[in-house]
């Protein structure tokens, strides 16, 4: 049986990342399985009509995850965080226990091949944000697998940039960088693209911890880019000292980017090798972010990113 007459099963499918990779797949001859919660909810019937074989299941069912793994060359691993916010309401020894039960049960099914979504946030020392460092201990339990893996590391996501409560509805853009600062991000339709690689050549990235992003951007660059989109004037600042001194989450990430945790590492010539259509953050938001960048312009909130 080729790799592709096997399926891939990846979690998260009805999510961002896990919802790229779908793409990529599909798009690259696989066949794709996914495990959902509600086999009639309208993003799993989208899944359904563009071809993924659904299995309903549950992170905290065990046997509903070997059953759909039965039978797969390989599994997406992502999980929920306790960085996503009170939404999804997990903590961070949550993630953990879901990260390395299917990565366990990937090697108990005979998997060939597993990649697990992490962060770039991840050092030699814990951040000491949970959610980061929560990542960092999957990664170790992988690693000593006895299973053909790859880490990836993703950037921060520049659909998070149009959330509410950066201030676009206001005429201006609030972030982590200070004006000259800069910071890598990366587009999740990239994500997808070097995932679907990394599964079809195994042998080039089995047993390899890849940084993954699209371009590297300071606060300055986001301000031309937004500025231009908009037809009007979008300044940047940082965060003003008296929101990060009353917002532990925000002051922590902001500290993390000061000390280059956050910065990023990855080395975009090698990823434009493995995907040429790597995206510059002006691309991006003039093709896919588009949409959303003008809904942004209009829309005011609360920054509502894990206020842990």
């Amino acid at each position: 049986m080729s790799k592709v007459e096997q399926p891939i099963l990846v979690f998260g499918a009805t999510g961002q990342q896990g919802g790229s990779v779908t793409k990529a797949l599909l798009s690259s001859g696989w066949r794709v399985r996914a495990l959902v919660r509600n086999l009639h909810s309208d993003k799993a019937l989208a899944l359904q009509s563009a071809g993924v074989e659904l299995v309903k299941g549950d992170l905290n069912d065990p046997q509903t995850i070997r059953e759909a793994m039965s039978g797969a060359y390989g599994v997406f691993s992502v999980q929920p965080s306790s960085g996503q916010g009170a939404l999804y309401g997990v903590r961070d020894e949550d993630e953990v226990h879901y990260g390395i039960q299917i990565a366990d049960i990937a090697v108990e099914s005979g998997v060939q091949h597993l990649v697990y979504s992490s962060t770039d946030a991840i050092g030699d020392t814990p951040t000491g944000m949970g959610h980061f460092d929560s990542k960092a201990r999957i990664e170790k339990h992988v690693r000593a697998l006895p299973i053909s893996s790859t880490i990836i590391r993703p950037a921060a996501f520049m659909e998070m940039l149009l959330m509410p409560g950066f201030g676009l509805d206001e005429g201006r853009f609030n972030f982590f960088m200070r004006p000259e600062q800069s910071m890598q991000l990366l587009a999740l339709e990239d994500l997808g693209h070097i995932v679907a690689t990394v599964f079809a050549q195994p042998e080039r990235f089995g047993g390899t911890t890849l940084a993954v992003a699209s371009d590297n951007v300071t606060g300055r660059d986001i301000e031309a880019v937004f500025s231009d989109m908009a037809g009007r004037q979008i300044s940047y600042s940082r965060f003003h000292d008296d929101v990060l001194a009353n917002n532990a989450f925000l002051a922590k990430l902001t500290e993390l980017l000061d000390s280059g945790i956050l910065a990023g590492t990855a080395n975009l010539e090698q990823l434009r090798k493995i995907n040429p259509q790597l995206r510059t953050f002006q691309r991006w938001l003039a093709e896919s972010g588009r949409s959303a960048f003008i809904d942004a312009l209009g829309t005011s909130g609360e920054w509502g990113y894990g206020h842990n």
